[in-house]
């Protein structure tokens, strides 16, 4: 038997020896280092041995119940103990020194035992930011570490913080990191071991024993924050929006507070917000509990423990930033399913939720909800979640194709946060569609027919129509043609008069997003003339009964087709059908019969047509022929055109026999006179604008008519530029032009500019002032083309389609376009400013109108300067302004408020209205009304508030005058008055001073041209009376009377002149022509010719050459035209030279009186006649030039009205000027009158009566009215019996020196 003795036992045993004198301890320290071991002892019988021996803990008393205790070198104290350790309070400045804590009498330790690892302040040492304050002044040198006071502070202070903290577990220093103001603050780190509050604050507690007292170290101010030993986690890691959130923070600590901060904000419990706090094992807990986190919560969150006496504050400090994510769901938002689709049924789709992580508590369901109820089969991967539809077709009809339903997916974190996600699903069907058609499979020229076309599926996007002709096919794009319906789903196309554009195969699509079906039929069109291009000859004639009358129609010579044509003629009686065979003729097919009227007894009219029939049976008429039966008697004219009575009219085509070009539109009408025909009217239409207006009519009716509009318009635009010259001679041009636009205008377009630019243009051409007379002639038969016009700018600008949203601003030269196009979002009116011709209009819709409408309406306004002036008016009334449309394409209220404020034109018309053009008046031609629009006049401008929208402008009243013209007409009327009673004063005392006044040869042609000049004017004043009259009652249905009284105005005020230059030009020859006689019947005969011939010529060639254009006479006024004709030219030129010359003449006089020659040889009394020329024709001259000088500057400037009146004052005192200049100036005649108002002279008077009425002419009746009519005739009145006249050579030599200045 083995018997093994187990190994001695080890054991360490403390042994506490107790000394009541401390000075024995360093020698019981010596003792017990000097021992020699191992020592062998026997105690109870067990053999022990003491190996080793060492002293590991001294403590000395330290006051009355505690001792100061330290671990001798290379001994620590337990880690257990270290937050207990509490320096003791007498700490010696010497590192080297073991640091002593207190500890309770009396101590059963644990004691210091061997250093390890885990011994207490062995670990890491942390960093502890402290700061404490001196209650000193701050100086800038603190702020400066190479300051010496920033050394000296920071040299004491850290050496007594070294002395003070040193004995915390794991003290490695104590340095000062800088001073800050407040006092003096320092702020310093303590790098040691965990230590606790006690510890930490009981070491600062003896700071102050360590520094010098003059630093005033406030002991109630130091503060410590710990940052890097709080545990601090978040729960969950991945945060989303709607989850609940816990922020756990953790110290080995005891703390009396706890707070939690976001961004530095303290966060408060709420509702949201939850806090929670634990103590357990030495260890401190604080929960922050964010319930259903948004993702403003997050950013950096910090939670503090606080803990603090009076002297000291601890502060546990740790922050973490958490970010709060969307739970964002990446599906497929929408798709689409074919229900009926053989891939669907095999391969049903499948949709899918997922997120861009992976979550291992992500969770997620489906839900279902639509009118088609196709459920599937949920599966789950990491981060998605999938369903897979199961696709059946039963459960999705035609009637529902198009049906959204929504798959709801829901997924969840398992922390709160969830989401959903709809996916639409639109399920669909390929529709079945079907076409029917009106006609079988083929339709002549000419004929309607209608395409049906119907789909079982109702819900479609659109429907569109093509025509596939060969390798050409072409869109439908006529909007006009189709007609939708939705329940069923059909669309009708409709053509109205096929053409050759519309054969081919159609093609209907029903489309359903990308979902296209169709269906298809082939229409052909045969060939068959529409009744506007059969010519047909004669158009409106005359036959004789049992005489032969040619019967032709004529179509283009283009056609492939042949027909079977006959001429109808219908009487009362019956109707007779003939048929007839073709012959080409040139570049036409014509059909002719030679038809005999036997019927004579019935003397009624005759209507004739040709019938084509093509081979399907199909069948046109041409236009009625209308025959007039007449006798053999009643024939007047005949020949190659017809035979007719004396004033009968004959209507023929447009067609020359030996043309190449065809025929074109329009008639030539040829009236009977003397026997023969004579062309009255010529409305046949220029090959080109026939050209266009075909090309309009099939254009309108045509499948492509919106592609091709644009192309058309510009080459409208170009061929009316070309054919100018012709529209403005030519009505019926004129009228085609407008029937065009008419046309056009019905087709939808895009508003791109080049398109509205050639449309306005073309507008723009044929409103110049250039056609105005086209216009009258036009306006006159009946149908109002001007009425036309506006309303075709009207609907094309209604039918502009935006491009982007916008409609550019387009101007012509008479014509500006604006406009917008109404968006979901528009916030602001409508205000548009346009300007012509110095005047302007504003059109203004206001915001909440404009809410009214539709969006992607359009709102398009168009300025016109010169079409208003077109559009029948009233006489007593004028457009006074500029005219502007405004158009709305959208279905809008009923009333509508529109503002304008127009311009006024004429500033002295009155009576502004506000008007609109009403297109149903005057049976459906046209005119202006006011219904609805209220007008307020502002200074010059003219405000109209209207209810409704189209045409606007402002009509003013002609019959109401301003104040200025009113003062005018006063000075004109009350200065004819006293210009007519001083002409017929100044008559009288001519014939009374006659034979006083006219004892010579140039006193006696003095007063004979004084008294025409006064007999003229008094005749002109009185006729210029009767045309003012008319102008201003505007009695202008008295055309003739206008022109008389125009004609006589001309022609006596002209001789007022002329008789004026007679007066100069007696002048100049008795000064001039010194020594040359003439005899005074020869002078007369020239004064009378130049005074009466010269002007009587002159208007006569004037009302000759423009009469027969009338253009003779101004519109509204009774005198010559001028803007069209320039008539009054007549009387300016005439004018201006009379008066150039008499200025003339006037300088030659003076020159002659201040430089007399040797030779003068007139007797007194001649040179007083000369004086008294010279004093009329110096002050008449001026007087009479300036007053039509004034009349001529009211053309030029006739917006200035101080020239209209300053032209009416000396207009209508021209009389008293002749009285008071011509004959009271003169001295001889005021000595005559003194001498007749003598009784004595006037006595001797009447005693030589009898002998001088003996010797008057024979063609005086009485007296003294029988001799003013000699006198102006240039008669003496008497003739001496005893002796001849005297020569001027006996009275030469008893001349005296006069001067005519006297």
């Amino acid at each position: 038997v083995l018997i093994f003795d187990p190994p001695p036992l080890e054991y360490t045993i403390d042994i506490e020896v107790s000394l009541t004198d401390s000075s024995f301890l360093e020698a019981i320290k010596e003792y017990f280092r000097n021992l020699t071991l191992p020592v062998s002892t026997n105690i109870s019988n067990v053999e022990m041995t003491v190996s080793n021996i060492n002293i590991t803990t001294v403590c000395l008393p330290s006051g009355e119940h505690n001792s100061c205790c330290s671990c001798e070198n290379g001994y620590a104290w337990p880690s257990a103990v270290c937050s207990d350790l509490i320096t003791c309070p007498s700490v010696s400045l010497e590192p080297d020194l073991p640091c002593g804590y207190l500890k309770e009498m009396p101590f059963y330790g644990p004691y210091c035992a061997p250093q390890t690892e885990d011994s207490c302040g062995m670990g890491e040492p942390i960093v502890m930011n402290m700061s404490v304050r001196l209650d000193t002044d701050f100086g800038n040198d603190l702020s400066n570490s190479s300051s010496e006071l920033y050394k000296k502070y920071k040299a004491d202070l850290e050496k007594a913080f070294n002395a003070s903290y040193r004995c915390l577990p794991g003290f490695v220093s104590a340095t000062v990191t800088g001073f800050r103001p407040g006092s003096v603050f320092v702020n310093y780190e303590v790098k040691a071991g965990a230590a606790s509050f006690d510890q930490i604050a009981n070491s600062s507690g003896i700071v102050p024993q360590f520094l010098d007292a003059s630093y005033q170290l406030n002991q109630a101010t130091f503060t410590t924050e710990i940052t890097n030993q709080t545990n601090f986690t978040v729960s969950p890691v991945d945060i989303f929006e709607g989850d609940t959130v816990r922020l756990i923070c953790e110290i080995n600590s005891t703390s009396k507070n706890v707070t939690w901060y976001h961004k530095d904000q303290i966060i408060s419990t709420s509702f949201r917000y939850l806090m929670e706090r634990s103590v357990s094992r030495r260890t401190l807990r604080a929960i922050l509990k964010i319930v259903n986190i948004t993702m403003e919560d997050s950013g950096s969150y910090t939670c503090n423990f606080t803990n603090g006496n009076q002297f000291h504050t601890l502060i546990y400090k740790a922050t973490k930033t958490i970010e709060v994510s969307q739970l964002h769901i990446t599906p497929d938002l929408a798709i689409d399913v074919i229900c009926n689709s053989p891939e669907m049924q095999t391969n049903s789709p499948l949709l899918s939720c997922c997120i861009d992580r992976h979550l291992p508590s992500l969770t997620g369901d489906w839900k279902v909800n639509g009118e088609i109820n196709i459920t599937g089969v949920s599966r789950f991967t990491e981060n998605c979640t999938e369903y897979k539809l199961n696709v059946n077709e039963s459960l999705c009809p035609p009637e529902k194709s198009g049906t959204v339903t929504t798959y709801t997916c829901e997924l969840q974190t398992g922390h709160g946060a969830r989401r959903s996600q709809n996916i639409r699903v639109t399920y669909l069907r390929t529709a079945h569609v079907t076409i029917s058609s009106s006609v079988h499979s083929s339709v002549s020229e000419g004929y309607a027919f209608n395409l049906t076309c119907e789909s079982d599926v109702s819900n479609y996007d659109s429907i569109s129509w093509k025509i596939q002709s060969g390798n050409n096919t072409k869109t439908v794009s006529c909007h006009m043609c189709t007609k939708n319906s939705t329940f069923p789903a059909t669309s009708v196309l409709t053509v109205t008069s096929a053409t050759q554009d519309w054969s081919g195969t159609y093609i209907c699509t029903f489309s359903q997003k990308y979902l296209e079906s169709s269906a298809n039929v082939t229409i052909k069109v045969i060939s068959l003339p529409l009744a506007r291009n059969i010519l047909i000859d004669p158009m409106d004639a005359s036959i004789q009964c049992k005489v032969p009358q040619a019967l032709k129609c004529c179509i283009s010579a283009n056609t492939m087709e042949d027909y079977n044509v006959t001429f109808v003629v219908m009487n009362v009686v019956a109707q007779k059908e003939f048929q007839v065979g073709k012959k080409k003729n040139r570049s036409l097919f014509c059909y002719m019969y030679n038809y005999t009227e036997t019927e004579c007894s019935n003397k009624s009219e005759l209507k004739a047509h040709c019938k084509f029939i093509s081979r399907t049976g199909d069948k046109v008429n041409s236009h009625n022929i209308t025959l007039h039966l007449i006798s053999d008697k009643e024939v007047s004219c005949s020949g190659n055109l017809g035979i007719g009575t004396e004033g009968a009219t004959l209507k023929k085509p447009c067609y020359e026999e030996n043309s190449t070009d065809g025929f074109t539109r329009g008639s030539k009408i040829y009236k009977c006179s003397n026997k023969s025909w004579k062309l009255e009217r010529n409305d046949c239409l220029s090959a080109s604008i026939n050209n266009l207006l075909t090309s309009a009519e099939s254009l309108v009716t045509s499948p492509e008519a919106k592609e091709n509009l644009p192309n058309y318009l510009a080459e409208l635009k170009n061929k009316t530029e070309q054919e100018l010259s012709t529209i403005n001679n030519s009505p019926a041009n004129l009228g085609a032009i407008v029937t065009i636009l008419t046309i056009v205008s019905s087709i939808s377009v895009k508003a791109e500019e080049p398109t509205i630019k050639n449309f306005l243009c073309t507008v723009d051409f044929i409103v110049a002032d250039s056609a105005t007379d086209a216009w009258e002639d036009l306006n006159k038969e009946g149908t109002n083309k001007s009425s036309s016009l506006l309303q075709s700018v009207e609907n094309f600008s209604l039918h502009l389609q935006p491009v982007n949203n916008t409609i550019p601003p387009v101007s012509a030269e008479s014509l500006q376009l604006q406009g917008i196009a109404v968006t979901a979002n528009n916030n602001t009116g409508y205000n548009k400013n346009f300007s012509a011709e110095n005047l302007t209009v504003n059109v203004l819709i206001g915001e909440t109108e404009i809410q009214t409408l539709d969006p992607s309406s359009t709102i398009v306004s168009v300025m016109y300067s010169k079409l208003g002036h077109i559009l029948r008016s009233n006489e007593s009334e004028c457009v006074n302004g500029l005219l502007v449309t405004t158009t709305v394409s959208s279905n809008r209220s009923e009333k509508f408020n529109i503002n304008m404020t127009f311009a006024k034109k004429n500033l002295s018309l009155t009576k502004p209205q506000c008007v609109f053009w009403n297109f149903t008046l005057n049976n459906h031609s046209g005119g202006w009304d006011t219904h609805g629009c209220t007008p307020t006049e502002k200074g010059n401008d003219v405000i109209c508030s209207c209810n409704h929208l189209t045409s606007f402008s402002i009509l003013m009243s002609l019959d109401g005058k301003s104040s200025k013209e009113k003062f005018g007409s006063y000075i004109t009327y009350i200065g004819l008055v006293v210009s007519i009673f001083s002409l017929v004063a100044c008559i009288i005392i001519e014939s009374l001073v006659w034979k006083y006044v006219t004892n010579n040869t140039t006193s006696y042609m003095r007063h004979v041209c004084i008294l025409n000049i006064a007999t003229s004017l008094l005749i002109a004043d009185i006729w210029f009376i009767v045309a003012v009259s008319i102008s201003d009652q505007k009695k202008q249905m008295s055309r003739s009377v206008c022109f008389v009284s125009a004609f006589f105005v001309h022609l006596f005020y002209l001789c007022v002149f002329f008789w004026m230059l007679s007066l100069g030009l007696i002048l100049f020859y008795r000064l001039v022509f010194i020594l040359h006689n003439t005899s005074k019947t020869t002078q007369k005969a020239v004064a009378f010719c130049l005074g009466y011939g010269c002007p009587f010529v002159i208007a006569v060639i004037t009302i000759a050459v423009t009469l027969p254009r009338d253009n003779y006479t101004r519109k509204v006024v009774c005198w010559l035209n001028w803007k069209d004709s320039k008539a009054l030219l007549a009387f300016i030129i005439p004018v201006l030279i009379i008066v150039a010359m008499n200025f003339f003449i006037t300088a030659v006089v003076i020159i002659k009186i201040l430089r007399p020659t040797i030779g003068d040889r007139s007797n007194r009394q001649e040179k007083n006649s000369l004086f008294q020329i010279g004093k009329s024709v110096a002050i008449l001259t001026p007087l009479l030039g300036l007053t039509w000088g004034f009349g001529i500057a009211t053309l030029i400037r006739n917006d200035l009205e101080a020239f209209d009146i300053l032209f009416a004052l000396f207009n209508s005192s021209q009389g008293l000027f002749i009285l008071v200049f011509g004959t009271l100036w003169d001295k001889k005649i005021q000595e005559a009158l003194l001498k007749r108002n003598s009784m004595s002279k006037w006595s001797s008077q009447q005693t030589k009566s009898t002998s001088l009425i003996l010797v008057t002419p024979m063609l005086a009746m009485s007296y003294p009215f029988s001799r003013t009519f000699n006198n102006l005739c240039g008669k003496t009145g008497k003739y001496r019996v005893s002796s001849s006249e005297p020569s001027s050579s006996s009275s030469e030599n008893t001349s005296k020196s006069y001067s005519l200045l006297n």
